[in-house]
């Protein structure tokens, strides 16, 4: 195989898996700490995405639109949270399911009488919209390159935060036993509207970024809600560390199977059969990943207790 093209593949592959590790790390903490399922988590993506592209287009900047789509879904976030979430805490899964389930029903008919049918563009600043050239004969991406550096400072910064400060302290200790934290004086309400606060902020990050390569459209939060419900199974629910590991995992199968299976099936296929059963491979492989880890370690690859 060319090695450029497969240092090309694994570079897609870290990109679209540290993206995806800014949403499966809200929502490894929502359902690991707070027990709950938040099926919704996804519209919050798409959220961002139509934020950042509106903001984009009113200020002229794509850096004042990620910023702004930031602040803006991570309000939305907290808005959710204090009406809606608090009172599906002490309901069983089910409930928190259908009713997620409705608010995802809500965000996409909400989203095309704002925005309409049509996609959104979301143009990437001129800045890091030329490729840079890696060594001689290879050039990647400037802005893929600058998604993989946002999602390793990212990746950092929680796990500092999450270990090494007071917040985090009391975070971990509201998931260990809540009542106890509670006692002990931890704010545990403010903690949890906090947490959907950041985990809101994250998919605001994914969804510009992302919004800059793909389209922003209606429904976008459905396909990469469900393979980031696969990273976080992967590396163990409740876990920043292994929510990381699985995302990179995920993201590099499924950009190289993609890529790799149709070419190999054309060696011995035709043409036709070989491009459209190769992605329904690729899809299926992940979900392969996801089982061979459960069957040698049902609680995934880092579960948080351990």
């Amino acid at each position: 195989m060319d090695l450029t093209l497969l240092v090309n593949l694994v570079l897609n592959g870290l990109q679209f898996g540290l993206m995806l590790f800014l949403l499966a790390a809200g929502l490894t903490l929502v359902f690991g700490i707070m027990d709950f399922i938040n099926l919704a988590h996804g519209s919050l993506y798409m959220l961002g995405a139509y934020f950042a592209a509106s903001f984009a287009l009113l200020t002229g900047s794509f850096w004042l639109g990620l910023l702004l789509s930031v602040g803006a879904t991570m309000v939305v976030g907290i808005i959710l949270e204090i009406l809606v979430f608090r009172r599906l805490y002490q309901r069983n899964h089910m409930s928190q399911v259908l009713a997620t389930f409705a608010l995802i029903l809500i965000f996409n008919e909400g989203a095309r009488i704002v925005w309409g049918e049509q996609p959104l563009r979301l143009s990437t600043p001129e800045l890091i919209s030329q490729p840079v050239q890696l060594w001689q004969g290879f050039d990647y991406s400037s802005f893929r390159l600058f998604i993989i550096a946002v999602g390793l400072v990212i990746a950092l910064l929680m796990y500092l935060v999450v270990t090494k400060t007071r917040i985090g302290m009391l975070v971990r200790a509201g998931a260990s036993n809540r009542e106890m934290a509670t006692a002990m004086g931890a704010n545990i309400k403010l903690i949890f509207t906090l947490v959907f606060g950041v985990g809101a902020a994250l998919c605001a990050v994914a969804g510009a970024l992302l919004g800059s390569i793909l389209s922003v459209q209606v429904g976008m939060g459905e396909s990469i809600l469900i393979l980031a419900f696969v990273v976080i199974v992967v590396g163990g629910i409740g876990s920043i560390r292994g929510a990381l590991i699985g995302s990179i995992l995920v993201g590099c199968v499924d950009t190289v199977s993609r890529t790799l299976l149709p070419a190999l099936f054309r060696s011995f296929l035709p043409a036709d059969v070989a491009s459209n059963l190769g992605p329904a491979l690729a899809s299926i492989l992940i979900y392969v990943l996801m089982a061979g880890v459960l069957f040698f370690k049902p609680e995934g690859l880092f579960p948080a207790q351990s």
